[in-house]
């Protein structure tokens, strides 16, 4: 089951909800045999259960009852909040059993579950969601590498503005009467991004296809320090046909030879411009390396020179 993108609901029903914490790892379902077994599948059905043996202990957790649990698979940074930049490092070992111990001693991952839709023989994807996350709950699933964040029923306001003072990625707002929906995107789940802001200078562009030909299909952006402009990510959402247009206007008369970023962009099929333009972008959090994770274009900001941002 899958959460559909949108927006706190509001103080006069945030009692029909529970609220949780958005984590940013890999989404799994862990199909427990109730034999000691277990299996981990990725979003798409892929077994990943090799990728993370630190799991594997699980098996025995609930004796010999099976269960299908739901959950997102995380690597925690040094304050305790989900880092999806160093759980790559964890991802695509299913492969490669030994490099994933290795890896397990240097990056552990941590499973949080959030829902159960098989338990004990009966499945449960009927029941609503206060039901479900009660069964969950009087399992009491905690571990060394697994545990069931809390759950608030109501105090939407509150919970957004502790985890967004926390700097997490965001909030689930789940309907307590909804049922759990296979393969679904439902909007009994509400998934609630908080947006951070950043100026950016425009360093070059890439065209679209098909019916966006001739126009960006994405801008590649900078930040400027120490008087050069560093790269920041790739921008290709957030535009209305007419903006994308008078961009595409902007961007031919700014066309030129040579490169204006210090490290060269990992983008094929770049045209350069000259880093003239600065716009606005929302995006939910930065790698490591700087680099903007979930960026949208926002508005060009003509009140605004590139020297202004440095």
């Amino acid at each position: 089951m899958l959460a559909t993108p949108g927006s706190l609901p509001s103080a006069a029903v945030e009692d029909q909800y529970a609220f949780e914490v958005k984590q940013d790892g890999q989404r799994a379902m862990i199909y427990l045999s109730g034999g000691g077994t277990m299996r981990v599948r990725a979003r798409g059905g892929t077994d990943i259960t090799a990728a993370y043996p630190e799991l594997l202990p699980l098996a025995e957790s609930l004796g010999g009852r099976p269960a299908v649990l739901d959950g997102e698979i995380v690597a925690l940074d040094d304050h305790g909040r989900s880092d999806f930049e160093r759980l790559q490092q964890r991802m695509g070992l299913a492969g490669s059993p030994a490099k994933a111990a290795r890896m397990a001693g240097r990056v552990p991952a941590h499973l949080m579950l959030f829902d159960v839709v098989h338990l004990g023989g009966r499945l449960l994807t009927g029941l609503p969601y206060a039901e479900r996350r009660a069964a969950l709950e009087d399992l009491d699933l905690t571990g060394p590498a697994w545990s069931t964040p809390a759950a608030i029923t109501g105090h939407g306001a509150q919970a957004w503005e502790a985890a967004r003072d926390a700097e997490l990625e965001g909030l689930l707002a789940k309907r307590l009467t909804g049922r759990y929906e296979p393969g679904v995107r439902s909007k009994s789940w509400i998934k609630i991004r908080f947006v951070r802001t950043a100026d950016v200078v425009v360093g070059a562009w890439v065209p679209g296809r098909g019916r966006l030909s001739g126009l960006p299909g994405a801008v590649l952006v900078g930040e400027r320090h120490d008087g050069l402009l560093h790269y920041v990510g790739s921008v290709g959402t957030g535009w209305s046909q007419a903006e994308r247009i008078r961009l595409a206007e902007l961007l031919h008369v700014a066309g030129i030879d040579t490169c204006p970023f210090a490290d060269l962009p990992p983008v094929n099929g770049a045209r350069w411009v000259l880093p003239r333009l600065v716009g606005e972008v929302g995006y939910t959090a930065r790698t490591r390396a700087g680099r903007l994770r979930h960026p949208s274009w926002h508005r060009l900001r003509p009140d605004l020179a590139p020297d202004d941002l440095t």
